[in-house]
Order: structure tokens, then sequence, then C-alpha cells
């Protein structure tokens, strides 16, 4: 594994300049790690699992003919200190390409993240110190590698090269596109038609991200629906600075635990990789029954025939609560060990035999446009099966709110947030946001 604080020691690979291209790279080396490359199309099939977009599938089948291990970047500014399982779905993805026996490139962002990226932003994002930028890096570093094989993983700081760059390197990126350009991206476009403030730092935070894949010679980048021009642009930086583009591979964002929106600690639908093993587990399983095949394909690694498999299983009749353990004993194993994850299982299962209220209540966001009736609520939230399921448990009495049995009139307030106890299995403190 390659990689440290860029202030604390040197990056263990040296820079190379090139001269008139005015690029630093990296002599990396080229390692297979004793994976046994799998065909084109077995890759490619496992390649575009989950993903939402392959630009340009014909160029990837054409590297991967090569049979060399590619070189295969994803970016991650440490903006806040805590990773989340929407976060784990790119990370995933470079653990698949791992797998695959390429070459993966963890970039962390510390030079961007002092600018602050403005995709999907309606305002001008604040900066973030150094100290802070690096503070988290750490602590990245430290979670990923619950996914990632460290032996097989590079770990770069962009702030390596893009602290190198003079002001005339500087202005020869930025020479690379256009204000026109730029003002076609939605987020921009829709600032400044509604006058509202774009900084001349937020135009340089696209092409610094495309500089990263010039810099690393990346020959494929994985980010996010909502990075899709950023990473567009390291295609043509890199074409600008006489390289081969990489391919684009967008991953989608991924629905929080209300199966609405997507995962974020703001809406409070999220499950953080460094919750308790109880509290991950009470989530997962509490997740609607139309979310958990999404869960399945951007979070398991479990070979989508099994998941089919599952599927059939449900369609069946088996209770899709039973398939739901499958995947929240996985991930608890995978963040936490299995003895955890068998712990929690057993804990959740005594209480639930028990009708007991859990310690460790699944935090659970609905979204709605208005007070909305309980049994709707409860089938949103997952706690029940569907809205007949709940009706019908609130006929014989067998809905708790905050400790009391209610019937089917009662309102859940938007904006409210109660204990809910839907039969004796399923509990969860949910609360109702404004759609």
């Amino acid at each position: 594994m390659c990689g440290s604080r860029p202030d604390s020691s040197p990056f263990c690979c040296q820079n190379l300049y090139l001269g008139v291209d005015l690029v630093w790279l990296f002599p990396f080396e080229i390692r297979h790690y004793g994976a046994v490359m799998k065909s084109v199309e077995e890759q490619l099939a496992l390649i575009k699992r989950g993903a939402d977009e392959l630009l340009v599938e014909s160029e990837l089948v054409a590297k991967l003919k090569r049979g060399q291990p590619l070189r295969i970047k994803a970016g991650f500014d440490p903006t806040a200190p805590d990773l989340h399982l929407g976060h784990t779905v790119l990370i995933n993805k470079l653990r698949q390409f791992q797998e695959l026996g390429h070459q993966v490139i963890f970039l962390i962002g510390d030079f961007t993240g002092m600018i602050g990226d403005p995709s999907g932003k309606s305002a001008t994002r604040p900066p973030l110190t150094r100290e802070q930028v690096l503070d988290y890096a750490e602590t990245y570093k430290a979670q990923v590698f619950k996914i990632l094989d460290p032996a097989r993983t590079e770990v770069a700081f962009n702030s390596t090269w893009m602290d190198q760059l003079s002001p005339a390197d500087f202005i020869r990126l930025s020479s690379q596109y256009t204000v026109a350009r730029m003002l076609e991206r939605d987020d921009f476009d829709k600032r400044y038609k509604s006058n509202q403030s774009i900084a001349i730092h937020e135009f340089l935070y696209p092409l610094v991200q495309g500089y990263d894949s010039v810099a690393l010679r990346a020959d494929v980048e994985l980010g996010g629906t909502d990075q899709k021009f950023n990473l567009l642009m390291g295609r043509e930086l890199q074409r600008a600075y006489g390289q081969e583009a990489q391919c684009v591979l967008t991953m989608p964002l991924l629905e929080g635990l209300d199966g609405v929106k997507k995962m974020s600690k703001s809406l409070g639908n999220y499950v953080g990789i460094q919750e308790a093993p109880g509290i991950m587990y009470s989530k997962l399983v509490s997740i609607p029954d139309a979310l958990m095949w999404r869960y399945f394909e951007l979070l398991s690694f479990r070979s989508m025939e099994e998941i089919d498999g599952f599927k059939a299983d449900c369609e069946a009749g088996a209770n899709p609560r039973d398939i739901k353990i499958k995947l929240a004993e996985e991930i608890v194993a995978r963040f936490h060990g299995e003895e955890a994850a068998a712990s929690a299982h057993r804990s959740a299962g005594n209480r639930m035999k028990d009708g007991e209220l859990p310690e460790d209540l699944p935090e659970i966001a609905v979204s709605g446009a208005e007070d909305m009736p309980i049994a709707a609520v409860l089938n949103k939230a997952g706690l029940v099966k569907n809205s007949a399921v709940a009706r019908d448990l609130l006929t014989s009495g067998g809905v708790r709110i905050d400790g009391e049995v209610v019937d089917r009139s009662f309102i859940f307030k938007l904006g409210a947030t109660h204990v809910c106890q839907a039969g004796k299995k399923a509990f969860g403190r949910v609360t109702l946001n404004l759609e």
C-alpha cells in the first residue's frame, strides 16, 4: 500500500517531471497481485453490475483485451469524518476491480477538499481548512480498508502534484476549457440563470479533478451519477495532454432507509459503517421490502445468481424479512466481523421473541407531502409487509406509538418523530420529513 499524509513524509513513489507537458506523474508498477484474469466478457459483466452508465464500453473492451491490469481511480474528498453505506457503493466497485486483478488507486482529494465540490450545490460551499481535511483523510483510510485489500491498494493525495503546479501551470490548465462549456453544467446553469453567485474557484474543481486523471494516468475513473461532468473532464484533459482517454463508470446514488431520498446523515436515513453492530443490523432488517434488492445489488458481494435465487424464494412465499437478515448479517460481518454479526442477530431474535423494545432502535426517515395515516407510514418505513397488514394490526391492537396502542385513526404529523412498534417483531424510531 502506498500513501502517507503529504505534510508528514514524501509520497512513497517519486514524482517525475515530463517537461513540456507540465505533468507530474508516478512511475507506478503494474502488478497482477496473483489474481487470475477472467475473460473480457466475465469482467465486463461484473464491472457493469449495478452501474448507471459506462462510457465508452467499446473503449473499455479494447483496454481489457490487452490482458494487462488497468489503473482504476476513484477520488474522495474527505469532507466529513465518517462514511455511510452510500459511500461504499463506489468502494465496493473498487473491490470488484481488485478481485479482477486490476490496480486500484484510492485518491484522497485533500487539495480539492479545500476547494469544495460544487456538484449538485445551489450555493458556494465553504472550503475546509487543511488541518480538517487531513484529519478526515486519516479517518477515511481506516474505514475503507474494511472493504479494500490494503496490499492491493495505492493511496494517493492530489496535493502531491497540485501543490507543485506553478501559476503558469494553472493558467495552462485553465485554458483547456471555456466558461461557456462550464456553464453547460446543470448546477452552474441554474445558479447563473437565477443570479446566484459562482466563485471562480468552483470552476477550478472539475479541472483539478480531471487533472488528477492525467497525473495518475487512469484507465478507468469511477464516480457517482452527480460526478459525470467532472469524470468526462478527465477524458478531455487526458487527450489534451497526449494520453489515452480514461473510461468512465458512474454508479447510482444509494437510496436511504426510507427508499426515497439518497442516503444522507442530514436526512437521518443512513447506516454508518462505524455504527454499533446491533444498530446497523436493526436498520438493515427494517428497510422496505422493495428496497432490499437494490441494496443487495449495490452493497452485497453475493453473486447475482444467488440474489436471483432469493428473489425466487420470495416469489414462492418466503418471508422477505428472512432475506433481509442475510443482507444485514453480511454487511455487519464486513465491518465488525462474523461474531458481532451473529451476536446482533441473536440479540434481535431474543428481543423480538419476547416483544421487548430494543435499546438500539433503528432510525427510519419517511418522506411525505403532508400528514399521513399511520398505516401508510408503517408501510413506507418497512415495518409491515404492506398497508393491508398495517390495517389488520391496527384493528387488532397490534400497533403501539410511543408505547401506546393506537388504531387506524392515528395521524402521523409532518415533522414528527415517534417510536413505532408493529406487532412483536418490528420496531423503529420513525420521522416523517417533508418531501
